[in-house]
């Protein structure tokens, strides 16, 4: 937000230079990035003198040319070469002196140098008002006033302004300042408590009066609700054209192209107030009735842009009887705006609804400087005055007279907040005690009011337009930044507690896991926790009437809090593939959000994706895809890393996976994985297959922590292997092998692995062959031949009994 200077002296009659005011600014809260130098005309006519001609001759080279001698108050007069036409004898006319920098129409630069035109000497230029940036003619050099002293500065005769512009960058709870008033306001309160106490003069609305009540415009708000208050008024008779100087600079100089002076006025109201306003053109106004309404949804309306815009049916108009005419608090329509042939005006102030503004403005990818205000919400109370203020600016500038009252809509008084200061509180708060009257001082200084006083505390009244201060942890930031941070003291002693921390602790698990998954490949992902309510109609379990629905979306794609972080995650491998990126590991930590009928609830999870190929392509290595079996390791890894390895398998009962796997421990499911569900992958338009686990990680850090660390020595005697191949049915699993050479022989078996299957001709139909390795170790002592053949061959008999196998 860009605040002018010398604008903002006329609030508060301040003699310090930019720099010590943007520095106290600063320390209010009103972080200034930036201070730039603006000048009415571009060079501040700097090296230019009013000089007189004392000869003009024609050049003796060119027809076109005069050689003329020139008194610019120096000690001898300068020779100077001259093109234009109306060059003349006992001129005042402004002289660019030697090394002057000029510019041209597009900012250009180019300096006056000595030379020679056609043989002749020129030490200077005597200017046109174009060359100078004090007008657009090019006809002739410009003719001074004959009574101007020769040598006196062009400064100083067309009373150039320069000022200093504040770029400051304004956090949206500060609604109160944005506009010059509100800064001054500010900035008022800070210099009371360097003890500098100015008065803050605000622009007078006591001329205020009706001339005429020839012209009147009804008023009807059909949305209180949207619409709180509304003001209009008629002015009569007014002539459209350029704004006078003065207005112009004053916009200019924070970056606004003046447009006309009816609408220079109105955003000339909003910058130093911070009420936005809009001039509608009276005869445009079917009906001579304004109504604030909703239209149907899928109503046509273009705006001052010339664009075409389909409305929903919560957008709030300002419409005449017949049509809409304006998007209440964003933008204007086209067919209603003021022009050079409108004669009268109906003026708009009001209030609108900061949450209808700003679903409104974003529905439409709108930003305009009314709905920047509007949408952070601004002063229910300065409606009227801003109108007024307006109505007397356009009368003074445009003409015309007031020809109607002020139509006033304000059903519901907005009130004041109430809020107790509890002393205690805020010297907790601030690290120490501010004396009590310095806080009442600070906290009259900004328009709080103090009804009552205790030895406990203030009992106070916040201004409606100070919305962001409504708890005492506000009252007191508004102490602290006037006070200044920078007086709170600091002690010389650093007080710490360190605090007893188990190593179950969420975030160092997260740590752990997090870079064993980084280490393997995996990249982390952060996606948002709003999505859209459409992917639940993917997934037949989940139900609709669980999602935690935000009551004011930015988009209807972030309507609702995720149920499962399976979308967003689908979401990130979606955007990647469409950007040659397939061969994907990621993973997530983040938390999924249910509304059921007793409360809202929310879990965390660790979610992991894989796609694609298991590694990129390279020369020395044979490119696999990636498979169930992949991310099944993965997820075994992960959870032997926590100490969880005496979990349940079962088929997932889940409908995202077309196949799967739920891992249990006791009654806690931990994980469920498997292959995502086409139909899922097609909603994302993905076509590769796409592996998902999905670990429920508050049950995981739960059994975590029941898990105890057991440390053993490392056996001195060798290990041996034996192998199986064992010809079994289709449907007899590794994980039944597993079971059954485990519970066969307890003590000496010490790992069983499948590492080959084979299916396939050559074997009865129905039958597979695994080939199962099975470690054998005696920590005490070593294994003798006949041990081992006892143990392989107690295995075999239970292999045959209990899943039906053959030895191959």
């Amino acid at each position: 937000m860009k605040i002018s200077y010398n604008w903002l002296k006329q609030f508060i009659k301040i003699d310090w230079d930019a720099e010590k005011t943007g520095e106290l600014l600063t320390d209010l809260g009103l972080e200034i990035e930036g201070i730039e130098a603006y000048e009415t005309v571009k060079g501040g006519l700097k090296g230019i003198v009013v000089g007189e001609v004392l000869t003009c001759e024609q050049h003796p080279n060119a027809d076109r040319l005069k050689v003329t001698t020139v008194d610019i108050g120096a000690d001898e007069p300068v020779q100077i070469v001259c093109g234009a036409p109306n060059v003349a004898k006992g001129q005042k006319v402004p002289v660019a002196t030697i090394g002057t920098t000029l510019y041209t129409v597009e900012g250009e630069a180019w300096k006056i140098k000595k030379g020679k035109i056609r043989g002749e000497e020129s030490h200077g230029m005597i200017c046109a008002e174009d060359e100078l940036g004090l007008g657009d003619s090019h006809e002739g050099i410009m003719i001074l006033d004959k009574h101007l002293k020769v040598g006196t500065k062009a400064s100083e005769v067309f009373n150039i302004e320069n000022d200093q512009v504040f770029e400051i960058g304004l956090t949206p709870n500060r609604a109160d300042a944005m506009s010059h008033y509100g800064v001054a306001r500010d900035l008022k309160a800070g210099l009371l408590q360097k003890e500098v106490a100015l008065e803050l003069i605000t622009p007078s609305v006591s001329s205020y009066h009706v001339d005429a009540r020839s012209l009147k415009i009804d008023v009807e708000v059909k949305d209180k609700e949207k619409c709180p208050r509304y003001c209009g008024v008629t002015i009569s008779g007014v002539k459209v054209e350029s704004s006078p100087d003065w207005l112009q600079h004053r916009l200019k100089s924070i970056g606004l192209s003046p447009i006309n002076n009816i609408v220079d006025i109105t955003n000339y109201v909003l910058h130093e107030l911070g009420q936005p306003l809009h001039a509608f053109d009276a005869q445009k106004i079917a009906g001579n009735k304004v109504e604030v309404r909703t239209c149907k949804a899928g109503t046509k309306f273009t705006t001052l842009d010339e664009t075409a815009r389909e409305l929903h049916e919560d957008d709030l108009m300002i419409c005449d009887v017949e049509k809409p005419m304006c998007i209440a608090g964003v933008f204007g329509g086209i067919d209603s705006g003021v022009s050079e042939n409108t004669r009268d005006i109906f003026l708009e102030s009001a209030y609108f609804n900061p949450v209808s503004v700003r679903k409104t403005a974003k529905r439409h990818g709108l930003n305009t400087d009314a709905s920047f205000r509007f949408e952070r919400g601004i002063d229910p109370n300065i409606t009227e005055y801003a109108l007024k203020r307006a109505a007397l600016l356009i009368t003074e500038i445009a003409g015309g007279e007031i020809s109607s009252d002020v139509s006033d809509s304000y059903p519901v008084k907005i009130e004041d907040f109430q809020v107790r200061l509890s002393f205690d509180n805020a010297k907790k708060l601030i690290g120490e005690e501010i004396p009590r009257e310095t806080i009442k001082s600070i906290l009259t200084s900004l328009e709080i009011k103090v009804n009552n006083v205790t030895e406990t505390g203030l009992g106070l009244t916040v201004p409606a337009y100070r919305n962001d201060v409504q708890r005492e942890a506000d009252i007191i930031e508004e102490i602290l930044r006037v006070y200044g941070y920078n007086n709170v003291g600091t002690t010389e002693k650093l007080n710490a507690s360190i605090s007893n921390s188990t190593r179950f602790e969420d975030y160092k698990l997260q740590n752990i896991i997090g870079q064993q998954l980084a280490s393997q490949g995996f990249f982390e992902i952060m996606t948002n926790s709003l999505t859209t309510p459409q992917y639940i109609e993917l997934v037949d379990s989940m139900n609709a009437e669980h999602n935690v629905e935000m009551l004011n979306p930015l988009s209807n794609d972030l309507g609702v809090m995720r149920q499962s972080l399976l979308f967003s995650g689908l979401e990130a491998i979606a955007h990647n593939i469409n950007r040659k990126r397939a061969d994907l590991k990621l993973f997530e930590y983040g938390k999924t959000y249910h509304q059921y009928s007793e409360a809202r609830e929310e879990y965390k999870h660790l979610s992991i994706f894989i796609t694609g190929n298991k590694t990129s392509e390279r020369w020395n290595t044979s490119v696999s895809p990636s498979d169930f079996f992949f991310l099944k390791g993965t997820v075994d890894a992960v959870l032997e890393r926590l100490g969880l390895s005496r979990y349940k398998s079962a088929p997932t009962k889940s409908d995202i996976f077309s196949e799967g796997i739920a891992l249990s421990l006791g009654k806690k499911k931990l994980v469920e994985f498997g292959l995502v569900r086409k139909s899922i992958l097609k909603g994302f338009g993905i076509s590769q297959q796409v592996l998902f686990a999905d670990f429920n990680w508050d049950n995981v850090l739960e059994m975590a922590k029941h898990n105890a660390i057991k440390f053993k020595a490392i056996p001195k005697y060798p290990e041996v292997r034996r192998d199986f191949a064992l010809l079994l049915d289709h449907q007899v699993s590794f994980d039944d092998i597993f079971t059954v050479a485990k519970q066969t022989e307890k003590q000496l078996l010490k790992n069983v692995n499948l590492f080959d299957v084979y299916e396939g001709k050559n074997l009865p139909e129905g039958k597979k062959s695994y080939a199962v390795s099975f470690t054998l170790q005696d920590e005490n002592k070593t294994l003798t031949d006949k041990q081992i053949d006892k143990i392989m061959s107690k295995l075999q008999s239970s292999f045959e009994s209990k899943l039906g196998a053959e030895l191959r």
